[in-house]
């Protein structure tokens, strides 16, 4: 939390054990790369022309193929930790995902015997289980079987999911996010050195993240490697434009986004002015950082004059850096978008408008009003300042 000297607890991470059918790739590559032993049928008429057209749409049938590599990952270091046979794991049996479900979601009790200490754990939420079964069933579809388990069987995994999330709710329950606020941000333009590539392409992402309710995710990516003009948002999707009464706004189109329909970009406004204008930041970031349209938008260069996105982790590590040395806690992914809607609902912005400008489809941004109710004096000195 912010002004605390509590720091991000790295949660080891299991190790796959090695195996050739599952040779060392991209997480977005496993769906395909990662094979079983045994062969399935072919899923459309041997013909290669067929083929090639079933292996295209499927690669191409995911938004996030990433995700559903992480969901592999972790199904196959429970296969490994239970000593699962390769001939069990794909087709996988209901029992089998069953198990992998309440392996994956449950936090042991140490007082509790009934777990072994040597049985090695990494807990995620319940709908993060969800989403890895999503994931192994997509793995079998691009593979060529059935999908292997049934809505009676999710129906039954659902059931024993909420039994354990009742029981592990209490003790699993994490304070909210902290926000970026605005002596956050300033702090952050003062220590960053704006005629620097990597610096200035940062603090272009911070300024969009804030005032556009985005996720981090939407101004980085996870690897250099990564980065697709056809996924991640690039020169050209940045537009400087006038509205009717002559005021001039920034509109981001995502090519790709959480809450958009397959194959439909999303926009992202963002007001202009302050001294915290992600306009300025924008026009001074192409000035030091010069690319193509199809060049990352978020980017900088490096030593050998490359173009290079900005990638999740370095720069939240560069931000958490600075914060620190200013007496604040650590920055999450999240940290812009909560800090951007807590600020415009402190302002007395609408909810529905927040709601709309941050895309959300739902009323999960009440979130943010539940969670700002503990910063509400911090911010409303913020603004009143």
């Amino acid at each position: 939390m912010p002004g605390s000297d509590r720091v991000v607890e790295d949660i080891s991470s299991l190790v796959l054990q090695p195996s050739p059918l599952r040779p060392d790739c991209a997480a977005g590559e496993r769906m395909f790369k990662w094979k079983g032993i045994s062969t399935p049928p072919n899923p459309v008429l041997d013909v290669p022309v067929l083929l090639y057209l079933h292996q295209l749409a499927t690669s191409n049938s995911l938004g996030d193929p990433g995700s559903v590599g992480s969901a592999l990952r972790k199904y196959h270091i429970f296969c490994d930790v239970f000593s699962v046979a390769e001939k069990d794991r794909i087709p996988a049996s209901p029992p089998l995902l069953h198990s992998f479900a309440l392996w994956a979601a449950t936090e042991p009790d140490p007082s509790d015997p009934a777990f072994p200490c040597n049985t090695p754990w990494e807990t995620v939420t319940v709908d993060t289980v969800l989403k890895y079964l999503s994931g192994i069933r997509a793995w079998h579809l691009a593979q060529g079987w059935r999908p292997p388990l049934s809505e009676n069987n999710f129906a039954t995994i659902r059931f024993s999911l909420r039994g354990l999330a009742r029981i592990q709710g209490a003790r699993r329950l994490k304070p909210p996010r902290p926000p970026i606020t605005i002596p956050m941000m300033r702090a952050l333009r003062l220590s960053l050195n704006l005629d620097d590539g990597f610096d200035a392409c940062l603090w272009a992402a911070c300024t969009c993240a804030f005032w556009g309710l985005m996720r981090w995710g939407e101004v980085s990516v996870r690897s250099r490697s990564s980065f697709s003009p056809n996924s991640s948002i690039t020169r050209a999707d940045a537009h400087l434009l006038v509205d009717s009464l002559g005021k001039e706004y920034i509109r981001l189109d995502l090519p790709r986004a959480k809450t958009a329909e397959p194959g439909r970009p999303q926009s992202v406004f963002l007001p202009t002015g302050g001294d915290l204008c992600p306009a300025a930041a924008l026009i001074n970031l192409e000035r030091v950082v010069p690319a193509s349209g199809r060049d990352p938008l978020f980017s900088w260069k490096d030593n050998l004059g490359s173009i290079r996105p900005l990638v999740r982790k370095p720069s939240l590590s560069r931000i958490n850096s600075v914060l620190a040395s200013t007496g604040w806690g650590n920055a999450f992914g999240h940290s812009f978008r909560i800090g951007g809607a807590s600020y415009l609902l402190a302002q007395g912005v609408s909810p529905e408008i927040v709601r709309i400008a941050g895309r959300w489809r739902s009323l999960a941004y009440e979130l943010y009003i539940r969670s700002f109710q503990d910063i509400f004096s911090k911010h409303i000195s913020c603004i009143t300042s």
